[in-house]
């Protein structure tokens, strides 16, 4: 009994370990940060640290969140294939991102443009 248990557990910490690497892969195709995508999960960056080195146990809610955002289906998660993930994905994820990057750079700008307009506006006097 004790050597089926210790099977079933070497078992695990190989898939576990699987996952990891298959998740480290998909990230590494996207050119993510560890903080990328923990900051996308809502943990932090220690938690997935563990999750890509096997050493915490990830269950099936938590294997969704994470191949929803990879866009791939749990199974490429679970499978040593996770490299042959579609490029264009990939491709489309690294754009989103500048897009993301872009944007946040645009209401920066638009906040600056609308606190020079009041202080030239304060500075200017009223003519009636």
């Amino acid at each position: 009994m004790d050597k089926t248990i210790t099977t079933i557990e070497n078992l695990k910490k190989k898939t576990d370990n699987s996952v990891g690497k298959n998740i480290r892969t998909l990230r590494h195709q996207r050119g993510w940060s560890q903080e990328d995508v923990a900051n996308r999960l809502g943990i932090s960056i220690p938690a997935f640290s563990k999750i890509e080195t096997g050493v915490t146990d990830v269950n099936l809610s938590r294997l969704e969140q994470i191949a929803g955002i990879f866009e791939v289906n749990v199974i490429n998660l679970l499978s040593l294939e996770a490299e042959e993930a579609e490029p264009q994905v990939s491709t489309l994820s690294i754009a989103q991102k500048k897009i993301i990057d872009r944007e946040a750079e645009i209401a920066n700008l638009q906040r600056k443009v609308i606190f020079l307009y009041e202080e030239l506006r304060n500075k200017t006097p009223a003519t009636a």
